[in-house]
């Protein structure tokens, strides 16, 4: 039987998504796998199923492309935002996550409590003892939770191998549940980044990534604590300001099209 489907994007960060809230999906993890393929699936750097909560508007349970699941998602739960707005018509819902209840407003693009950055070792977790500036496989990293694993390193994002670094990063036996890495450069009034996802490889964005980085250049000095920041991905722009609740996440989200699929 056919089940429906939105693929939607935000920042390029593009995802498809299943309402799960009246019906099971099953196998999730194949399932993201498989359809995740842009030549032999729909295409995405993951899937998102919509479930039902008890503590929040709606659930959600994300996918990456290689099937492992994620703990928190920033540009998934901003097109959840924008889904539930076309559906219902408000503009304030709450998303529950596996790193615990995001708050999400739709107004001049769409803005999510993503929390507090949060630089224990135990947090991410991390073998390092330290986390702010620490020599590791040949790079100065800054290591953060943003409800998953971060590791920032700070150098121009144009020439930087950021592949080669994920992967020793990664292998390093350093980040027992695996590490997302970012290389990011202050720019002007704007900090350029790339972002390398643990389960979907180099991506055009990533919510927690950006959300990681502006909390590590700010934790080391580069850039002004509290202040609005403009984050330059390859697929697009993202607003992050740090409060005292946590640090906000603005950006567009879209629906690029709807379809069906037999499971």
């Amino acid at each position: 039987m056919p089940r429906k489907f939105v693929k939607m994007q935000g920042t390029g960060n593009d995802y498809i998504f299943f309402d799960c809230r009246r019906e099971e999906f099953p196998e999730p993890s194949r399932y993201a796998k498989q359809l995740s393929d842009r030549r032999f699936g729909i295409g995405g750097d993951g899937i998102v199923l919509l479930l039902p909560s008890a503590r929040a508007d709606v659930r959600m349970r994300m996918f990456n492309a290689d099937g492992s699941e994620g703990k928190m998602c920033g540009n998934a739960v901003r097109c959840i935002g924008r889904l539930l707005n076309a559906e219902s018509g408000r503009s304030r819902f709450s998303v529950e996550t596996l790193a615990g209840v995001k708050e999400v407003s739709v107004g001049d693009g769409i803005t999510v409590n993503m929390g507090k950055a949060d630089f224990s070792p135990q947090a991410l977790p991390t073998l390092l003892k330290e986390t702010l500036e620490v020599p590791l496989c040949g790079y100065t990293v800054t290591c953060v939770s943003m409800g998953n694993p971060h590791c920032v390193v700070f150098a121009d994002p144009a020439s930087f191998d950021l592949q080669t670094a994920a992967l020793r990063l990664g292998e390093s036996g350093m980040f027992p549940e695996g590490v997302n890495v970012e290389v990011a450069q202050v720019s002007g009034e704007e900090i350029r980044m790339r972002v390398f996802e643990r389960g979907s490889g180099e991506t055009l964005s990533c919510g927690t990534g950006a959300c990681a980085v502006a909390a590590a250049a700010e934790a080391v000095g580069r850039v002004a604590h509290g202040a609005e920041h403009t984050m330059r991905l390859p697929g697009g722009r993202l607003q992050t300001k740090t409060t005292a609740e946590g640090i906000l996440l603005t950006g567009e989200a879209e629906a690029v099209f709807t379809g069906a699929i037999n499971l």
